[in-house]
């Protein structure tokens, strides 16, 4: 699959997606580029806004096997990875998996569990499996965990440790549609007698469907491999991520690791894009979602309030941008 076809698909993607939620297509946009960058996202608001529908219309706009794990303070690791259980007809202990055992995994309302469980998915998010008892289970290929929370200040809610959140490419927030939406969110219910809006997989028809659907994401996920980056535009995107530690406000900045991730968000946001090369452009329109969520503040700034995202805004102002060309 080259680029022009794999962004053709991608705006199929949003466009289907975009029937059943009420959401800014950046929104949808930047969800489908952590979907292809082969990483998992991480959406933070209030209740209400369409966060687990957006999860749900995903899996089924590309045909994908679909889970939710309801994060409470009483789960488990075990409800979320599987254990093992005694068989009594066979007399021996068998794995029973766990509800991370699908294509697309929706951890629904993740703060509000225990870091604990919340960590039961650290190995599924990094290496795409799940130990237990000595024993390793492969999960599906593909696998992509849409996480939601509900912003910190709640009750009942507890912080993402650090390495958690790092594991998430990008962090989003749906807010409020506007009251055009929000009329046409009333019209979309009054025209279907299902609460829920369905929305059919883009690979249903054509030669697309010759294939499985799982075996269309897996190529179009490797499409981002194919774009170039320009020297400079590496060394523009380096500097952003070093810029973060400079900071007065900023305890522990975007680490190596983020830096690998941020470069990999850039490419699946030039392919959304329609273009073979990444621009500037895609990597200051992707850093806040892949920047703002790995900062960690000084006690000072914390205190103060200060918003990890004016960081990000201040660092995209003070580092020089690239001219860039196309090769």
């Amino acid at each position: 699959m080259d680029v022009e076809t794999a962004a053709g698909v991608c705006s199929d993607i949003v466009d289907r997606v975009g029937e059943a939620v009420i959401a800014d297509r950046t929104f949808l946009e930047t969800v489908l580029t952590g979907l292809l960058a082969r990483g998992h996202v991480l959406v933070e608001d209030v209740p209400g806004t369409g966060k687990t529908l957006t999860a749900i219309a995903f899996a089924d706009a590309l045909g994908l096997e679909f889970n939710r794990i309801q994060f409470t303070p009483d789960l488990l690791p075990s409800d979320i990875t599987g254990t093992h259980v005694y068989d009594e007809h066979e007399g021996t202990f068998r794995f029973q998996r766990g509800p991370v055992f699908a294509n697309v995994v929706l951890a629904d309302e993740i703060n509000r569990a225990p870091p604990k469980t919340q960590s039961a998915l650290l190995e599924a998010m990094d290496e795409g499996q799940v130990s237990a008892d000595g024993e390793t289970f492969s999960l599906p290929d593909p696998f992509f965990v849409i996480a939601t929370q509900n912003p910190v200040e709640q009750e009942g809610t507890f912080r993402l440790p650090e390495a958690q959140r790092d594991r998430f490419v990008v962090e989003v927030s749906m807010g409020y549609p506007d009251r055009d939406g929000e009329l046409e969110l009333l019209e979309r219910r009054s025209n279907r007698t299902t609460t829920k809006p369905r929305v059919d997989s883009v690979f249903d028809s054509g030669a697309a469907s010759d294939r499985p659907s799982a075996d269309r994401v897996r190529t179009l996920r490797q499409v981002p491999e194919t774009v170039t980056v320009e020297r400079g535009v590496c060394e523009y995107l380096v500097d952003l991520a070093r810029a973060t530690r400079e900071d007065d406000r900023v305890a522990v900045g975007v680490s190596p690791r983020g830096i690998q991730r941020f470069y990999e968000a850039a490419r699946a946001h030039a392919v959304v894009a329609g273009r073979s090369y990444v621009a500037p452009d895609d990597v200051k329109a992707i850093a806040s979602a892949v920047l703002t969520h790995r900062l960690v503040l000084t006690s000072e700034a914390s205190i103060r309030d200060v918003d990890p995202s004016t960081i990000v805004s201040a660092v995209l102002d003070s580092v020089a941008v690239p001219a860039a060309t196309a090769d």
